[in-house]
């Protein structure tokens, strides 16, 4: 089921409730400039394995409203907190794919990981993002043909085969994104760091990254498995920047055994 969670006034986030008797919670935040329809192929499949899934879109993504401002790190985590809180959840997996990584490592260091048993990053945009030369030419195609910049980011994610139909379901993802949040979350990614964060994690956590990533280098996923305690590093040696697709099956099925 779907509905959604005021985080303050006149900000409501869309969240996707699957199989809420589920015996475990699995809380999967998405990368940018996506949503949480990218999970499809985990939703197809875990909660018949008897987990709750919950789907949340961050603020100017997805199902979710899109105000012009609150797109830090900072920000983005009080949202998913708030969520946790209205949803009573507890004792639930956090998993978090890219950008949605960095939100989920912000959350485990400024919410003290409230409520998280595991944390799941998968191709995680941390410990920095973008360069900034890469974000200062995502920024200008934003602002000038988004549908252009949103192809790019779909031509170079996957490193397996994509069907023009799933790349082109994947570029209308990128479009329900409003441009304003977009471009903000690009200025995020090239200025905020990651560094500090990282010490204060104190789930266990599985890093998942594909070997092929051309958006987020796999030295960052050894870099942060080297950072955070009581971490272990899976790479993915068929995908790119998609491992929870271009490897699905293993991916569902080492996020069984994790959890």
């Amino acid at each position: 089921m779907g509905y959604f969670v005021t985080v303050e006034p006149g900000v409501k986030l869309f969240v996707e409730d699957i199989n809420p008797g589920g015996s475990k919670t699995i809380v999967f935040l998405h990368g940018w400039p996506l949503s949480h329809k990218q999970f499809e192929y985990q939703f197809d499949v875990l909660p018949s394995m008897g987990y709750r899934c919950i789907g949340i879109d961050w603020r100017g993504f997805g199902n979710s409203d899109k105000p012009m401002s609150g797109y830090t790190f900072d920000r983005l985590a009080d949202d998913i907190r708030i969520v946790i809180g209205q949803l009573q959840l507890d004792n639930f997996a956090l998993v978090g794919h890219s950008t949605g990584g960095s939100i989920a490592i912000r959350y485990m260091s400024r919410h003290k990981g409230y409520g998280v048993s595991k944390l799941v990053l998968i191709d995680a945009a941390a410990p920095t993002g973008f360069s900034a030369e890469t974000a200062d030419k995502l920024l200008n195609d934003t602002v000038n043909d988004r549908p252009k910049m949103i192809q790019g980011v779909t031509d170079t994610f996957f490193f397996q085969y994509i069907t023009p139909q799933f790349s082109e379901w994947f570029f209308q993802m990128g479009l329900q994104a409003a441009g304003w949040s977009t471009a903000s979350v690009i200025i995020l990614l090239r200025d905020e760091k990651l560094d500090a964060d990282l010490p204060k994690i104190d789930a266990p956590t599985l890093i998942i990254h594909g070997i092929h990533d051309k958006v987020i280098p796999f030295a960052q996923a050894q870099e942060l498995n080297r950072k955070i305690r009581n971490s272990q590093l899976v790479p993915f040696l068929y995908s790119g920047h998609g491992a929870f697709w271009e490897e699905r099956n293993k991916f569902n099925l080492l996020l069984k055994q994790f959890i």
